[in-house]
């Protein structure tokens, strides 16, 4: 994933907010006001720019990914390395049986048992994910986009803070539980043109390619959701893109830091 620009500086604390009840909360910063002893609320924007910048200047994460949707349910667990490191490696659940993903230097190979594993590049990661290969209806086919499944656990989950705070409109859900400890909940609506058009890194002729799948499959909005605990630590991230076929629910939970992904050599 690119470097991710500099966020605003500033401690993250989160404020009980007079009037509401005790799970209910708001981001702030510690600064106060010449006026007043009361932090200054931080808006959305800020809060997702700091938490996804911090997850990416922490090189790395574990992640638990869970995706629900028309094409039944999908899962994978597992650790990821950004920045000067590029690894994987993950235990992914699909429609083949459970299998292993391991990425190294921008080399994809997705593996299950008593199968050769299957290869690609970091481009082509979409080539992997056994609804493409299968050719299903809605997709690019084999070397092409098909829906951003492997695409998204290989990439840094900070990075749809990131967009969305670039690209979405925000709206803070106040407080919740989550984790043992309570954390601040914001929703990110945004049209895929305005999203994908935000996103850094992609070539001309991929994001022509990602927008004509989501048009193709009658994706006009995506819809996202994160939950950051104090110190700027996003801890959640739920997709919900919703179609001609239905409803795709992905939510990702994220632990960090973590120790870098081991860089073990694929299985032969």
């Amino acid at each position: 994933m690119p470097a991710l620009r500099p966020a605003a500086k500033g401690a993250a604390l989160l404020l009980l907010a007079a009037g509401l009840t005790a799970c209910s909360v708001l981001a702030v910063s510690g600064d106060r006001t010449p006026i007043s002893d009361r932090p200054t609320v931080r808006p959305p924007r800020q809060v997702l720019l700091s938490a996804s910048q911090r997850l990416d200047d922490s090189g790395g994460a574990r992640v638990q990914v869970v995706q629900e949707g028309p094409g039944g349910r999908r899962s994978a667990d597992g650790t990821l390395t950004w920045g000067a490191r590029d690894a994987a490696e993950l235990t992914v659940t699909d429609e083949l049986g459970t299998g292993r993903l391991h990425r190294q230097d921008g080399v994809l190979e997705l593996g299950y048992p008593g199968a050769a594993p299957r290869t690609a590049d970091r481009d082509r990661a979409e080539s992997l994910d056994p609804r493409a290969s299968a050719g299903a209806a809605g997709t690019a086919g084999a070397t092409g986009w098909a829906g951003g499944w492997i695409t998204g656990l290989l990439s840094n989950p900070g990075g749809p803070a990131h967009t969305m705070a670039l690209a979405g409109r925000l709206t803070p859900l106040g407080g919740e539980q989550l984790n043992g400890g309570t954390v601040a909940h914001y929703r990110g609506t945004a049209s895929v043109a305005d999203y994908f058009g935000a996103e850094e890194g992609l070539s001309p002729a991929r994001l022509t390619e990602v927008l004509d799948y989501y048009e193709r499959n009658g994706v006009e909005t995506l819809d996202y959701e994160f939950w950051v605990a104090p110190g700027d630590r996003l801890q959640r991230v739920r997709s919900t893109v919703r179609g001609t076929a239905g409803a795709v629910v992905t939510t990702t939970d994220v632990t960090e830091p973590t120790e870098p992904a081991e860089s073990v050599a694929p299985s032969p």
